[in-house]
């Protein structure tokens, strides 16, 4: 029998507590049961698995709040570099205002379980699909901001934004090197730093690195 819409994020609710508070390994089961106040048999009959469970957790959580992130058009902004700085900013300060929803993604992409890595890798790929629509919005949003910055005589629009892309997934590799625990989220002596460079070498990009006499 299918579980009721109401019922089932019932349930996904009350086990996202458990994999927050315990952790994926550390987590069995007959604990997500009894959370959900569900059996064992149930769980498996509705989820299939403690994996596809996690996933299923995971994909809620993006789903509260992918909305969420994207309540304000990029166009708002009256600058390219504000409008990507803001969007930086403001996602980090979600993240800490949901300390739960932090813990849980720090989890799963920055400290994968081994068991979970290509149900984690195709998860990513399914969140791309599911939200495509919405992150060509952004992007859309954030080229005509681009667009209207005056370039220098000979450069590429097409170029120069690709460049500028390149730098931004310089930092969210280093933020994937460097985000050891999910309390670093909270330190904001880390993330001063961080921005502080990250917008140090888009002022390189924007405004070059030679002198010129």
């Amino acid at each position: 029998m299918p579980l009721q819409l109401y019922e089932k994020e019932k349930i996904i609710d009350a086990c996202f507590e458990v994999f927050v508070q315990h952790g994926y390994a550390k987590t069995s089961t007959a604990m997500l049961a009894e959370a959900a106040g569900i059996s064992k048999a149930l769980i498996f009959h509705h989820f299939g698995s403690k994996k596809k469970l996690y996933i299923t957790v995971l994909e809620r959580c993006f789903d509260k709040m992918a909305p969420e992130l994207n309540q304000e058009s990029a166009t708002e902004y009256g600058d390219f570099f504000e409008a990507k700085d803001q969007n930086g900013l403001k996602t980090i300060d979600y993240m800490r205002k949901h300390p739960k929803l932090n813990k849980i993604f720090f989890e799963a992409f920055y400290s994968t379980p081994d068991e979970l890595k290509h149900e984690i890798h195709q998860f990513r790929a399914h969140m791309e699909e599911k939200y495509g629509a919405m992150n060509a919005e952004r992007e859309s949003q954030m080229m005509q901001l681009f667009n209207k910055i005056s370039l220098r005589e000979g450069i590429d629009s097409k170029e120069a934004y690709e460049l500028v892309q390149v730098v931004s997934e310089y930092f969210r590799m280093k933020l994937a090197a460097e985000l050891t625990d999910a309390e670093k989220m909270h330190d904001d002596g880390y993330w001063e730093k961080f921005f502080e460079k990250k917008n140090s070498f888009l002022d390189m990009v924007r405004f070059g690195i030679e002198t010129h006499t």
